[in-house]
This record gives structure tokens, sequence and C-alpha cells, in this order.
């Protein structure tokens, strides 16, 4: 919301524009509340002692219900002195980041407004329309939001890099797995052919056993008719 009552049309049409852009592009991860003219409620925030309203405030879904962030949009007319002693300066001292859209062109003169009246702002970013679609480009970002962003970037990687490690070890289990269930299955066919060749010779052994005992039991057999035959020649000739 801007303290210059009255836009050009064609500007405050963009302006309008880009808000609801804006608003779709960030509801996929943040309740979205927006401060339009056509809005049954306005969405306030602390700031100091008193409330604002910038034009988006984007609150976290998940976890406790803070502010993320803040967005104002402005146009060519607004980026001046004015909008911001009046807007700019409040809306840094919200808890939360604070992102500044300014149409391209104007984004050095929103820096230069910026550092003079000591506004800390998070990101800077311009939007341009190219044929129906509009394009938005980030111009600058604080340090402090730089190093957060490369923090997060680093977290990103760690964990990236972690469920590879992760993959590539279940991955190799599974081919260890694997290797262990054929070893086991070759394992499996050696015993089975082995105990179908231990079987004939089993076979082979008892039936050569049985045979030998058999003729020795024959030959025993004689042996005694003999003796027998023997005993009675004797007692004839007695």
């Amino acid at each position: 919301m801007s303290p210059i009552l009255l836009r050009p049309i064609r500007e405050q049409f963009e302006h309008n524009r880009v808000i609801r852009l804006l608003q779709v592009r960030h509801r996929r991860r943040y309740l979205v509340g927006v401060n339009l003219g056509d809005e049954p409620e306005a969405t306030g925030v602390r700031s100091g002692t008193g409330l604002v309203y910038p034009d988006l405030v984007l609150t976290n879904i998940t976890g406790a219900r803070r502010v993320h962030a803040i967005v104002e949009v402005e146009t060519a007319e607004s980026v001046n002195h004015l909008e911001a002693m009046a807007e700019w300066v409040h809306f840094a001292k919200v808890r939360g980041a604070f992102y500044l859209y300014v149409p391209a062109g104007t984004t050095d003169v929103a820096r230069r407004l910026c550092e003079d009246h000591h506004v800390a702002v998070t990101e800077i970013w311009s939007y341009h329309a190219v044929g129906d679609q509009m394009r938005f480009t980030m111009t600058y970002r604080s340090r402090r939001a730089a190093r957060s962003a490369k923090a997060a970037l680093q977290k990103s990687k760690a964990a990236s890099k972690k469920v590879e490690r992760a993959a590539k070890t279940a991955k190799r289990t599974a081919k260890t797995a694997k290797r262990t269930a054929k070893t086991a299955k070759r394992t499996a066919k050696t015993a089975k052919r082995t105990a179908k060749t231990a079987k004939p010779a089993r076979r082979a052994t008892k039936t050569k056993t049985t045979k030998r005992t058999v003729k020795t039991a024959k030959r025993g057999g004689k042996s005694a008719k003999r003796a027998v035959k023997s005993l009675r020649r004797s007692r004839k000739r007695r």
C-alpha cells in the first residue's frame, strides 16, 4: 500500500498485476496475505509500536506461524524519497525479510534511497513485461541474506550428498545380497549333485560286500562238508 493516493491508471494496473503474480508465486510455500483495495480484510504486521500494511505478507505454513517476509511493489512514480521515508523505513523494522520490487531501470535509484534512509532491505527485484509475461530479476541481496542463502545451499548439497551415499550403499548391499544368493544357489546344486553321486557308490559298495560275504559263506559250507566226509571215512576204516 502506498501513500501516493493516485497513480496513473496504467501504472496502477501494472502494480496490481505484479502483486497478483507474486501472490501465486509464493502461495505454494507460504500463507500469503494481500493488501489491495479490493481485499475484504487488510493484513497488518507489527513494526516497532505500530502496524504496517505492505502489499504482501508471507507467513510460514509449517512450524510456528511467523512472518517470513513482507513484499512491497513500487511503480516508476513511487520510487522516491517520500515513499522511502513513509514506508520502506518502517517495513525494514518488521521481524522478517523485506523484499522490494521496482520497475526495471529504477533499481539503482531504489538502492540509493535505501542507503540514504538506512533501510535494511533484504532483496531488491526488478520487473518488466515481455509480451503477456512478467519477468522478475533479483538485482541486490544483503550480505546477511547472501550468507543465509549460501548456508542453505551448502546444507542442501550436504543433504543431497548424504542421500547419494545412502543410495550407493543400498545399491552395493543389493549387489552383495544378489551375489550371496547366487553362491547359495550354486552350493545347493553342488550338494545335490554330490548326493546323487554318493547314492550309486553306496549301492555298489553294499552289493560288493554282500557278494563277498555270500562267497565266504559258501566256501565255509564246502569246507564243513569235506570235514564231515573225512570223519565218516575215518570211522568206516576202524
